[in-house]
């Protein structure tokens, strides 16, 4: 029975890879267009992209939903362990922040890709990707060496940060705002978008951990505040709900910091 929660971790690093896997298949499509949009065989214009990185937001947001179940199966069967935190934090690593580096490759790959010769971009240009990863290592190497973190987080937990970042494939491929579109694909969106990302990870910011001591609003009202946000932004929004939501958590912590600190 003590081993049943530690499964639950691997399933989560068994959908982080299986998303490595699927942000790994996709490549770039170049349709050549003429000025008046008119297809031709020179020169290649037109970006286009197959569908299959956004079933790596899928297995993410799996890995994400056994990451929460596996602590309530750890409480449940009181198996809570030591190797069971360092196996957490490591599936986290690649589920949450190598998986989400690999999707900002991709991204800025076939930001690239539109310009002339983009496809000859130095690989040094796409190298920022590695610092969503980087910044995930310091961030739970850092939480497993403080005792304090239980009821708020010091940064930006991982898994919310691996979460926004998985939303961008959903949002790229249903959405219709021409606009939303061409800023996923903006170069410095992508660039400034990996900075902040990791800056809030590896910053000492007050977030409010997810956990309840009690269910009074009193104690808890930026939770409450946040999951009506949460539910309001689904209903209206779609998949633009998700980074929605992960910047409401962030504001709301902020704004009750006293509380969540």
């Amino acid at each position: 029975m003590k081993n049943i929660p530690n499964l639950f971790t691997l399933l989560n690093l068994v959908f982080g890879c299986m998303a490595i896997i699927f942000i790994l298949q996709q490549e770039v499509i170049l349709i050549p267009l003429d000025s008046d949009g008119n297809i031709i065989d020179l020169p290649r214009q037109l970006l286009n992209t197959p569908e299959k990185i956004w079933l790596a937001s899928l297995f993410i947001g799996l890995a994400a939903v056994v990451d929460f179940l596996d602590g309530f199966v750890a409480r449940f069967f009181n198996a809570t362990s030591e190797m069971g935190k360092q196996l957490d934090s490591l599936a986290d690593l690649v589920s949450f922040g190598v998986a989400p580096g690999m999707i900002m490759y991709q991204f800025l790959r076939s930001s690239y890709a539109q310009g002339s010769g983009g496809l000859d971009t130095s690989v040094i240009w796409l190298l920022p990707c590695v610092l969503l990863p980087c910044a995930a290592a310091w961030r739970l190497a850092r939480f497993n060496l403080d005792k304090s973190q239980s009821f708020s987080f010091k940064g930006m937990p991982v898994p919310a940060a691996g979460i926004f970042v998985a939303s961008l494939p959903l949002i790229y491929w249903n959405v219709n705002e021409q606009w939303i579109v061409d800023l996923l694909l903006n170069k410095w969106f992508l660039y400034g978008m990996i900075l902040v990302l990791s800056y809030v990870m590896v910053s000492k910011m007050p977030l409010m951990a997810l956990k309840f001591k009690d269910f009074s609003i009193k104690n808890n009202l930026p939770k409450f505040l946040l999951v009506l946000i949460a539910v309001a932004a689904l209903v209206i929004l779609k998949w633009l709900a998700v980074p929605v939501i992960v910047l409401s958590y962030v504001l709301l912590s902020l704004i009750f910091k006293t509380k969540a600190a």
